[in-house]
């Protein structure tokens, strides 16, 4: 009898995991983003250099943000690799679409994502948790196919204090 019922509950289930990811999600405001990139620096002394891809995946279920940056030693600090992933998926009800974030550094960052209305801007917003400090990553269409990046940081407390870690500049890879 609890054999029955059980399976019986799983038959239940079954079909509404599917309906609600059955359809591939909608990346239309999203496809701007597609593709490899490649970062362009100042050659400042103690700039990094690297690249990051944004790709559908899982049938077009997400959209998954792989970045790589190599910084080389300085003074203060030998050379490092920074590696991250992004998973962006939709959800059904606001925020329509979140991201979750991880890195070789041991963060693990939730977003709520969002882009513009005239599609030139996507901004990702951490939760905001008062014992911690609270991320702001924007992407903005430049001129000429250029994708401008900054990553902003707010202290604890102050969720909505952001001053910016990193300002960075990217360029389509040709014919990626």
């Amino acid at each position: 009898m609890t054999a029955a019922l059980i399976l019986c509950a799983a038959f239940l289930v079954a079909p509404t995991a599917q309906t609600q990811g059955g359809a591939s999600a909608d990346w239309e405001g999203w496809k701007f983003l597609l593709g490899q990139w490649v970062g362009e620096g100042s050659g400042q002394s103690g700039q990094g250099s690297g690249g990051f891809s944004f790709l559908l995946d899982l049938q077009g279920k997400v959209l998954v943000r792989k970045n790589h940056a190599d910084y080389p030693a300085t003074k203060d600090r030998p050379a490092f690799s920074h590696e991250d992933l992004m998973v962006i998926y939709h959800e059904s009800g606001p925020p329509a679409a979140r991201a979750i974030y991880f890195d070789n550094e041991g963060h693990v960052i939730h977003y709520d994502a969002s882009f513009s209305e005239d599609g030139t801007t996507w901004v990702f917003l951490s939760d905001a948790v008062p014992s911690a400090p609270r991320y702001r990553l924007t992407y903005t269409k430049e001129k000429n196919g250029m994708l401008g990046i900054k990553f902003e940081i707010a202290p604890p407390g102050k969720p909505d204090a952001f001053s910016t870690y990193i300002e960075a500049r990217a360029r389509r890879e040709e014919g990626k």
